[in-house]
């Protein structure tokens, strides 16, 4: 027994020196493996993401379940979790361990389609839950209370000054001018701003370097100032008409047409300069070509407010009546009016954060009001201006939907949950911030403007401008593509130019709905399909100003249809003689018309010149008697038809002769209506 014993155990001390030995062995020749074998080793156990190129069947790893013959290793499992795809980016044709599968439903169409709608579900909230996770969802930038019983309007520029960072305090900035009130622009990047006083100051300046480009002393009236597709020109509404300069103050253009205007805007887009007057028309200019492109008539008399709509370019006039008017090039009349106040209006903006979706309108009457666009109803929201509607109020969207009003010696700001939901009483909205001008010397308010990328706000008033800081009224992200960039140099403002110039777009496609650029046109009503004849299977479409009046009537819907049915009828009863009669004289019209005088007279020279054989026989047999040189000395022409005739009778003569020589009757002689007439003689 202990012999067995023994030998037992010494069995078993050479397998575990065996297996030790192999392992020992494995473990060297891992080692002496390249690194970057033993890597990809790893990799391909662990069944990581391969080339998008490389198409291969994925499964979830929940759906995998481990069996008995399946071995575990920590580092495979280690490096498949780490380097799957997250749930939100696998492919569709994965399926979601959440979508139900109906196997109770027997009809497999219907348990498909079920399957299939579940799964997209599934997928869609799991893409909805790492957006929530991944994006953030509050609002950043605003100023926010700590407790419900403080107040935002009450923090004054000091303290905003305090809490915001040196950068961005170097916003807040007074300048006292002597020729306000001003008028304030900034350029799309919102590095560059224009001022243009009533008295004819006018001066470009950098607003991030603080150096100034241009100061001039025009010495009359200024009413308003654009900068054009950069800061390298900017145009100026004159006393009598509109002049471009340069940067360096030097004038450029002097535009004739742009009679006493009054307020400017540019389209970027389209490179249209638009300006209207008091005389009341609307221009528009293409700064490209130079060309006068539209000039509409508003009726409507003097106007002095204007804004466009930066998601479709279309133009926002406010009249002295109370109306507000939607302008396009390319339609002679309004596009839309709508009555928004019982007296004039003094301000339009349009939302940029909402894709043009609200336009808010301030009135002499002391009222503001913000509408929807998309269907013109009524006013959202309405309510009175704080100063109780003492001057003028001035109206601006930021890019974030933040409101600034501007009216008597304050400027209210808004914020747009609150004043975009429907209110039917007219009570003041909740204020965001609120900024009072220094002194009573200040007034009027005549410009609101916010810089574009930036949490400021440009005041334009008697004594010059005021920026103030807004927190989160600006865009944080800056587009380089679209020319939004502050630190933009010399050679990206030429590429964008030459960029901008090459993707113009035309006059012609500004329209309400900004979806139609781009998008395939609907079937015309203007053509008529009709089929390409007897021997041609393709159908052709005729132009419909090659129609004739009755069709074109007819597909314009403008056709009397009871005199068609009764022109029908009565062709109908008619007999076809006359019908006959009707076309032949209807072809003799067509065959007469654009025939005049001369060409008749040709036409009857003509008809004279035309030779007869059998008239020509005629005169030969009354000149036969003659003799031959009187036939001779007439026309080659006549004699050589003379001859013809004569030959033809003589070649009649024989055959009658042979005729006569072969059957032995007489040849009868042609019968004519004058036969009745003959005496017949009584033998």
């Amino acid at each position: 027994m202990l012999g067995c014993a023994c030998d037992r155990e010494s069995r078993i001390e050479n397998r575990i020196l065996t297996f030790a030995f192999s392992r020992i062995l494995e473990f060297k020749i891992f080692h002496l493996l390249s690194p970057a074998f033993a890597m990809d080793a790893l990799i391909a156990k662990a069944d990581a993401t391969k080339p998008l190129y490389k198409k291969r069947k994925r499964t979830h790893p929940s759906d995998s379940k481990p069996g008995p013959s399946q071995k575990s290793d920590k580092t495979s499992a280690s490096i498949t979790k780490n380097t799957s795809l997250p749930t939100s980016l696998r492919s569709r044709t994965d399926k979601s361990a959440d979508a139900p599968q109906y196997k109770h439903i027997a009809n497999p169409k219907l348990r498909r389609s079920l399957v299939k709608t579940s799964t997209h579900i599934a997928q869609s909230q799991a893409l909805l839950s790492d957006a929530i996770d991944l994006l953030p969802s509050e609002e950043t930038g605003f100023v926010q209370a700590e407790d419900t019983m403080e107040r935002t309007w009450r923090l004054s520029q000091v303290d905003i000054v305090k809490e915001a960072g040196g950068e961005a305090a170097r916003g807040r900035l007074e300048m006292k001018l002597d020729g306000g009130p001003y008028r304030v622009r900034y350029t799309k990047n919102g590095r560059h701003m224009a001022i243009a006083g009533r008295t004819g100051h006018v001066a470009s300046f950098d607003t991030l370097t603080g150096a100034v480009h241009s100061e001039l002393q025009l010495g009359e009236t200024c009413s308003d100032v654009v900068f054009l597709q950069d800061h390298s020109f900017y145009a100026v509404a004159q006393q009598k008409y509109v002049f471009i300069y340069d940067r360096d103050g030097v004038e450029i253009h002097k535009l004739k047409a742009h009679v006493s205007p009054t307020r400017l805007e540019f389209l970027p887009y389209h490179w249209l300069l638009a300006s209207v007057g008091t005389a009341g028309y609307l221009k528009y200019q293409d700064t490209s070509t130079g060309q006068l492109v539209a000039e509409h008539r508003t009726a409507l008399g003097s106007c002095s407010v204007l804004a466009q709509n930066p998601q479709n370019a279309v133009l926002y006039l406010g009249h002295q009546n109370g109306c507000v008017t939607l302008w396009t090039p390319n339609l002679p009349h309004p596009a839309v009016k709508v009555l928004a106040h019982l007296g004039p209006l003094s301000g339009v903006s349009i939302d940029p954060s909402e894709s043009g979706r609200y336009m808010a309108t301030t009135g002499k009457d002391g009222s503001v009001k913000v509408w929807d666009c998309r269907n013109w109803k009524g006013a959202v929201r309405e309510w009175t201006l704080r100063s109780g509607g003492k001057g003028d109020a001035e109206v601006e969207w930021s890019q974030k939907g933040v409101l600034a009003v501007g009216s008597g010696g304050s400027v209210n700001m808004y914020t747009s949950p609150s004043i975009k939901t429907p209110h039917h009483s007219s009570s003041q909205p909740p204020l965001y911030l609120t900024h009072p001008l220094p002194s009573a010397s200040h007034r009027p308010i005549t410009s609101l403007r916010f810089a574009p990328l930036q949490d400021i706000l440009t005041i334009g008033h008697a004594k010059g401008t005021s920026s103030i800081l807004v927190p989160g009224a600006g865009e944080g992200g800056m587009d380089t593509g679209e020319g939004l960039d502050l630190y933009e140099g010399v050679k990206g403002r030429r590429e964008r130019e030459v960029r901008g110039l090459l993707d113009k777009i035309q006059p012609d496609m500004i329209t309400l709905d900004p979806e139609i650029v781009g998008s395939l046109a609907p079937p015309s009503k203007l053509t008529i399909h009709t089929n390409g004849g007897t021997g041609s299977s393709r159908a052709a479409e005729i132009p419909f100003a090659r129609l004739p009046r009755a069709e074109r009537l007819r597909v314009s819907g403008k056709a009397d249809l009871t005199e068609e049915l009764h022109s029908d009828a009565e062709s109908a009863d008619g007999s076809d003689d006359t019908r006959k009669k009707v076309d032949n004289e209807a072809q003799e019209k067509r065959k007469m018309r654009g025939k005049g005088k001369s060409l008749k007279r040709y036409l009857r020279k003509q008809r004279k010149n035309v030779i007869d054989p059998a008239a020509v026989s005629n005169i030969f047999f009354f000149l036969y008697p003659l003799g031959f040189t009187v036939i001779h000395n007439l026309s080659p022409c006549i004699a050589s038809v003379a001859i013809r005739a004569k030959i033809e009778k003589q070649k009649a003569e024989r055959k009658a002769e042979i005729r006569k020589a072969k059957y032995g009757d007489e040849p009868q002689e042609k019968s004519s209506a004058l036969d009745r007439f003959k005496r017949v003689s009584k033998e």
